[in-house]
């Protein structure tokens, strides 16, 4: 039986979209069978990020209103044999009271998949209730910026409520020189203001924006971000492999805890 791992954030723009594309290229590339489901309806990118845009004819709303077959709206990444791709309707759709076909849906895709990942939109609407609704796991992605943390802390209070038991953080697009230059937030000031550790570090790379561009990933290029991408696909298989972590100075430690004017946020109001 597989796992279905949703992955979301509180603000738009942190590469969610991105990351879950390329650890699902890499969890295929570790002969994982993996399905990736897009359930951000009517804005649907990870198509575009997988350059699979050109072959899509049946979506996920199409599946779950019984319009189509499951195998009809499959797409087959022809670079990552293991890999495969529903995408969502380009078209807004309101999936309020859809949650128990999305969790049959999910159901039958665990027979057949090692992972099931679930790119969740931004924000909190009813999108987010819906495409949580059916997850095993959670993972919560964030940057090293005050708004997107705040958001990623509201996100991580509303996932304690839920029935999901895992959760997991993702920092994105951390960049070290700021971060010696006390213009960023550090790694332990991020999971201090959230009061979790990090499951993974994705470091600022442009070979990212340029494979954003043209519909390609990284995973196959030796670069920072695909080091941090295959660290986290081992840490997801094996949890006692250490993830990617930044060093920091105690001093770079002090200064950027400035940045935060308090430790702890009150993310219940």
């Amino acid at each position: 039986m597989g796992e279905a791992i949703v992955f979301t954030s509180g603000k738009g723009g942190v590469g969610k979209t991105t990351t879950i594309a390329n650890i699902g290229a890499g969890l295929s590339q570790l002969d994982k069978k993996v399905v990736m489901l897009d359930a951000d309806m009517g804005l649907r990118n990870l198509d575009v990020v997988m350059g699979m845009e050109d072959r899509i004819t049946y979506n996920l709303f199409d599946v779950l209103e019984n319009h189509c077959r499951l195998n009809q709206a499959f797409i087959r990444d022809r670079k990552y044999p293991n890999l495969y791709m529903i995408p969502a309707s380009l078209k807004y759709r309101d999936v309020t009271g859809y949650e128990d076909r999305l969790l049959t849906l999910i159901c039958e895709l665990k027979k057949e998949f090692d992972y099931c990942l679930i790119d969740c939109p931004a924000g909190i609407d009813d999108g987010f209730h819906f495409a949580i609704s059916a997850a095993d796991r959670a993972m919560v992605i964030t940057t090293p910026h005050v708004s997107a943390v705040r958001d990623a802390g509201r996100v991580l209070y509303l996932l304690e409520s839920s029935h999901i038991k895992t959760i997991d953080l993702l920092i994105n697009q951390m960049n070290r020189r700021m971060i010696r230059r006390h213009n960023m937030l550090s790694q332990k000031d991020i999971e201090d203001v959230l009061d979790m550790n990090s499951f993974g570090i994705i470091p600022v790379d442009e070979h990212i924006v340029i494979g954003q561009n043209k519909g390609m990933l990284v995973m196959d290029k030796k670069t920072a971000a695909q080091k941090a991408f295959r660290e986290i696909c081992n840490h997801m298989i094996n949890p006692d492999v250490i993830s990617l972590n930044i060093p920091e100075t105690k001093a770079q430690v002090r200064k950027s805890h400035s940045i935060f004017h308090r430790k702890e946020c009150d993310y219940a109001g």
